[in-house]
C-alpha cells in the first residue's frame, strides 16, 4: 500500500465499522420498540374500569377536625383530642397547637401572641392538666 492509501484505508475500515455500529443499534431500537409494544399500554388505551384499579387515594385527614393556627390549618384524627381541644379558650388552644403541632418554645409563643413566656407556660401546663381532666371524664 502506498502511505496515502494506507490513511484512506483506514477511513474506509472505520466507515464501515460506523455503518455496522448504526444498523445494529438501529436493530436493538427496533428489538426493544417491538418489546415495550408487547408488554406495556397508554393511559389512553386503558378503560375507566382499569384506571380506577391504578388509583389511590389518601386518607389521612378525612375524619379529622381541623383549626386555623398562625393562618395555618392543624388536623386533629383523634375525636377525644379535638372535642377536649374545642373545650378550651381560643388563647389556650393556640398555645398548646403551636407547642406540639409548630415545635414552638414558650418565647417564640410568647413573641407571637404578646405575652409574657412565664404566662405561656403557665396557660401552656394548666390547659394540658384541663384537657387531661376533660379526656378521662369523657371515657
Amino acid at each position: 500500500m502506498k502511505p496515502g492509501n494506507h490513511e484512506e484505508h483506514i477511513q474506509h475500515i472505520f466507515d464501515s465499522y460506523c455503518k455496522k455500529l448504526l444498523k445494529r443499534e438501529a436493530i436493538n431500537i427496533q428489538r426493544h420498540m417491538k418489546w415495550r409494544s408487547e408488554r406495556e399500554i397508554t393511559f389512553s388505551a386503558m378503560s375507566t374500569r382499569e384506571l380506577a384499579g391504578l388509583a389511590a387515594t389518601d386518607e389521612y385527614f378525612k375524619d379529622a377536625y381541623i383549626f386555623d393556627i398562625l393562618g395555618e390549618d392543624v388536623g386533629v384524627s383523634d375525636s377525644d383530642l379535638a372535642g377536649a381541644l374545642g373545650e378550651l379558650s381560643a388563647d389556650r388552644r393556640e398555645i398548646v397547637l403551636m407547642s406540639f403541632f409548630f415545635d414552638m418554645t414558650d418565647k417564640e409563643i410568647a413573641e407571637r401572641l404578646n405575652m409574657t413566656r412565664r404566662t405561656v407556660a403557665y396557660k401552656r401546663t394548666s390547659s394540658l392538666k384541663e384537657l387531661k381532666k376533660i379526656i378521662e371524664s369523657e371515657e
